[in-house]
This record gives C-alpha cells, sequence and structure tokens, in this order.
C-alpha cells in the first residue's frame, strides 16, 4: 500500500515543540537567547523563546503560530498549546505509519477537539470578581516556576487589584482591556519592592527645575499642541530699521508665550502634560505660577492619563475651561536610580493603572514583567470566562480519560484517531513528572488510578512526587487556557496533515503603474530619450 500522506513536513513541528517542552511546569528549565547583537534574554516564557527562535521551516512557523495566537486570545498559556501541538503531530506520525488516511485523522481530531471543549465546559468551575482568594491563586499559579515565584504573594495581590480597578461591566458583561494596565521597569531594589500605583508612572521630569517638585490635589491639564510660538507655514522675512522694533518684535513674542502660561493658570490647572515641546519662557511662567509641567510626552501615556484622571486633551488652550481638568490626590517627580519619573498617585477611580516593576538587574525585571503579562492575562480570562479548572495536569488527565470513552463510541478509524488525541493530551502530566525528574509511567499510572475513583482535580506535586487534589492546593487556572489551546494545537495539527507536498512559489512583481496619456514620463515631463 502506498503512503498516502508525505510525512516529511511532521518532525520540524515536532522539534519546536521539544525545544520548549522542558521549560514547562514549577520545576521547568529557562533557555538563555543570543541575538546577533550579543544582547541575552532570559526566560521560560513559551512565546519570547519561539519569537526569538530563528526558524524558517514552514510546518514550524505554523507551529509558533499557535503560540502567538494564544499569547493574542489569552496571554497564558503558550509552551501547554506548542506541547500539544507537537505531541498531536508525534501520535499522527505513528498512526500514518500503520496507513491510516490523513484525511480520516484530520476528521478524528476535530471530533476529540469538539468532545474535548464540551468536557471542560462540564468538568469546569465557576467564579466571580469576589473570589479574591481564588483570583489571587490563579495569578500564583501563572508565576510558578517563574522569576517571580520569589514574591508571588505580594505580586499576586497586586496583579488581582490592578485588574479589577480596570475592569468594567455593560450589561452583566465584564470587559477588561489588558492595555490599560501600564507595567514600567525600573532596575534597582528588591522584587518585592514592586507596587502598584492607582494612576499613571511617566518616565518623564518637570520641564523646569523652578517647579514645584511635588502638588497635591492635582488638577491635571492635558495638551497635545506645542507651547511655543508656531513657525509660519511659508517663507517670511521681517524687516528690521531700528534696535528699538528688535526689541518690540521679542516683547511681543514673550507676551503671546505668558499669555499661554496665563491661560493655563486661569483655568486652574496645576499640573500640565504636553505631548509636544514647551517654550523655555511659558515654562518659566508656568514655574512663577507654581505649576508643574512635563514635555514630550508619548501619546499612548496621554491615553492612559485620560482613562485615570478624567481628563479631557485639549488642542487649544483658547477653548480650555475647567471642566476639561483632570484630577489626582498627589503627583510628584521621584528619583529612581539616575532617572527622574512622574508619578500621577491616588487618582479616583482609575481605569488605567501602573506596576512599577522592581528586580536586581535588567534581566529579572524583564522575566518579571513577563510572569505578570501572564498573570493578568490569566485572572482577566478567568473573570471575562466566569469559569476555571484546577492544574497540576490534572484537567488533561481526566479529558483524556472522558475522551478514551468517548472513543469506545465511535466506530471505524476515527476512533483510532480520537484515542490517539487523548493520550496526546496527557503529555502536559508526562511532561511535568520528567521536568521535576519523576517517573512518567509511574504517574501516570497513579493519576489515572485516581480519575477512574472519580477525583477529577487530582494532580502531581512535582515536588514530592504524589498524587494531590490540585484544587484545595490551591492551583488553578482558567477555562479559557485549556480550550484555546486544544483549539489551536489541534487545528495547527489538521492543517499540517492535510498538506501532502510543498511546493516552492514564486514572489509577483507588482504591476507597472500605466502610463500617463500623451507618452509623458514621470511627474508629467516628457520622456528622457
Amino acid at each position: 500500500m502506498n503512503q498516502v500522506q508525505p510525512i516529511f513536513i511532521l518532525p520540524e513541528g515536532m522539534i519546536v515543540a521539544e525545544t520548549i517542552r522542558t521549560t514547562l511546569g514549577p520545576k521547568g528549565m529557562d533557555k538563555m537567547i543570543v541575538d546577533s547583537m550579543g544582547d541575552i534574554t532570559i526566560t521560560n516564557d513559551g512565546v519570547t523563546i519561539l519569537e526569538e527562535m530563528q526558524i524558517e521551516h514552514p510546518s514550524a512557523k505554523m507551529i509558533v503560530e499557535v503560540a502567538k495566537t494564544q499569547e493574542d486570545e489569552v496571554g497564558d498559556g503558550t509552551t501547554t498549546a506548542v506541547v500539544i501541538a507537537g505531541e498531536l503531530l508525534k501520535n499522527a506520525e505513528e498512526l500514518l505509519d500503520k496507513g491510516v488516511h490523513p484525511a480520516i485523522l484530520a476528521r478524528g481530531f476535530r471530533l476529540a477537539s469538539i468532545k474535548a471543549n464540551e468536557i471542560l465546559e462540564n468538568i469546569s468551575e465557576p467564579i466571580s470578581e469576589k473570589d479574591n482568594k481564588m483570583l489571587k491563586q490563579i495569578a500564583m499559579t501563572a508565576m510558578t516556576g517563574k522569576g517571580a515565584e520569589i514574591a508571588k504573594e505580594k505580586l499576586s495581590e497586586i496583579t488581582v487589584k490592578a485588574v479589577k480597578e480596570v475592569m468594567g461591566k455593560e450589561n452583566n458583561v465584564i470587559n477588561i482591556n489588558k492595555d490599560n494596565i501600564k507595567l514600567e521597569k525600573k532596575s534597582g531594589g528588591r522584587v518585592d519592592e514592586t507596587e502598584l500605583i492607582n494612576g499613571i508612572v511617566l518616565d518623564k521630569e518637570r520641564a523646569h527645575a523652578s517647579m514645584p517638585k511635588s502638588v497635591r490635589n492635582a488638577k491635571i491639564l492635558l495638551i497635545d499642541s506645542a507651547l511655543e510660538i508656531k513657525d509660519t507655514t511659508t517663507s517670511a522675512k521681517i524687516k528690521i530699521k531700528a534696535p528699538s522694533q528688535m526689541q518690540t518684535f521679542l516683547e511681543q513674542e514673550e507676551k503671546m508665550l505668558k499669555s499661554m502660561a496665563e491661560k493655563i493658570a486661569k483655568s486652574g490647572a496645576n499640573v500640565v502634560f504636553c505631548q509636544k515641546g514647551i517654550d523655555d519662557v511659558v515654562q518659566h511662567f508656568l514655574a512663577k505660577n507654581g505649576i508643574y509641567a512635563a514635555r514630550r510626552v508619548k501619546e499612548s501615556d496621554m491615553k492612559a492619563l485620560t482613562r485615570a484622571t478624567g481628563a479631557s486633551i485639549v488642542g487649544n488652550l483658547d477653548s480650555l475651561s475647567e471642566k476639561d481638568l483632570g484630577k489626582s490626590g498627589f503627583v510628584e517627580e521621584v528619583k529612581i536610580n539616575d532617572d527622574n519619573m512622574t508619578f500621577v498617585r491616588e487618582c479616583k477611580n482609575p481605569k488605567s493603572v501602573t506596576i512599577l516593576i522592581k528586580g536586581s538587574t535588567e534581566h529579572v525585571v524583564d522575566e518579571i514583567k513577563r510572569a505578570l503579562e501572564d498573570a493578568i492575562g490569566d485572572v482577566s480570562a478567568a473573570l471575562k470566562e466566569g469559569k476555571v479548572v484546577a492544574g497540576a495536569g490534572s484537567t488533561e488527565t481526566e479529558l483524556a480519560r472522558q475522551l478514551r470513552k468517548f472513543a469506545e463510541s465511535l466506530s471505524g478509524r476515527e476512533q483510532l484517531a480520537v484515542a490517539n488525541f487523548a493520550e496526546a493530551i496527557e503529555v502536559i502530566p508526562r511532561t511535568l513528572a520528567e521536568n521535576a525528574g519523576l517517573d512518567p509511567i509511574d504517574v501516570l499510572t497513579d493519576l489515572r488510578a485516581a480519575h477512574d475513583k472519580k477525583q477529577k482535580w487530582a494532580g502531581i506535586d512535582v515536588f514530592t512526587g504524589k498524587v494531590i487534589d490540585a484544587w484545595n492546593k490551591g492551583i488553578i487556572e482558567p477555562l479559557k487556557i485549556k480550550t484555546q489551546a486544544i483549539s489551536s494545537a489541534s487545528e495547527v495539527a489538521i492543517m499540517i496533515l492535510r498538506i501532502d507536498d510543498v511546493v516552492a512559489g514564486s514572489k509577483k512583481e507588482a504591476p507597472m503603474p500605466p502610463m500617463p496619456q500623451g507618452g509623458m514620463g514621470m511627474g508629467g515631463m516628457p520622456p528622457m530619450m
């Protein structure tokens, strides 16, 4: 019998999965990534590793897309998704070698994926925004095995508070925009000095040394136009015949700049954040009025300030009114290491907050940031979906058990594919055991025995090697991580299985634009001879 499916494209996808498999779980190892410039990244974050790797093979790139999708949809679980995808391909290869047609295999995987998501939905437990303890456990689970683990108690509390601050509700549907939680990094200090600011931290200093270093009961003006004399759009010359005329001209210019500062002071603003430049003269008059100002603030920070303080971004000072101003309890300039930063604190009901991350070195701070991003993603996903499951390999073991039962109800070769799919799901508890130096066969045997006794949250304690109730131990993950990982992994496996050949394509050149009528050349000029 001829082999229908050339399987030379499968190993490349499996290699990618094997590369990051050792990073999974509390005892997973880190990777040191060195780029062409010699810059070093140390991490066990799946998507970071895959993004930094130089991958050329098309099927391997498809596996990387699984990680990116998982990161975009949930923010965590990238390693889980890629490892499952790799195991599905590995198991598929065995069935292909036995003569199972790839189309039958793809159909079986699709049936298994749909059934898996049904099972996950049925075994999941509800959660609400009032379950603070459980939400902290979700954040701690996300940080376990990462650099943030040393301060996971405090960081989990910060994560839950930050997510709840930016959370919104519409028709009883929870909305959370993770971009409204700004993660500001500063090396120096300890990880447990990381703090949540109910407002915004700007990497900016006061525009003028005479301005106040701090302002209580801040009334904040946000302006996106320059506080400077605008250049004319057309060329102009000013003829001055006498020194007095020059003085008059300079005085008039100063009067215009002073007028800008007076309009700001008249509005009642005592803090100004400008997206563009602030002239020295304006700075001087703002300082005289006791107004704190920072210039060249990023557009993204300006938008964050509007959400945190309730201010409106003003484009023209002539239309400025007190209604445009935002409020915060305290604005101050703080020196951290060698950098001066502006802290906008104590905002009332801010819809944008900042987590200031501290750590001994840049590499530590970077890894803490990645761990916090995962934790924020997990807590957000749990609140939005309203459902969670236990970790420690318990969910995958229960899922595999129920999928095997489902496979027995099928006839034909799809049954083999579904059973194969169930075995692939068990790669998660198996990998957790391997990375902890435990015997994976013994661990899987113990887990299966516990689940056969209806212990649906029976998982593996990687530190003792014993079976535990993962739910009672507080090892909890959002349902979305599991459903998204299985959907993404199965879809990419099915897509790769349906490929029977790789064809090199040629890049099509863009068509030349049509020549103007009359045979004119570029820009309407006559063609060159």
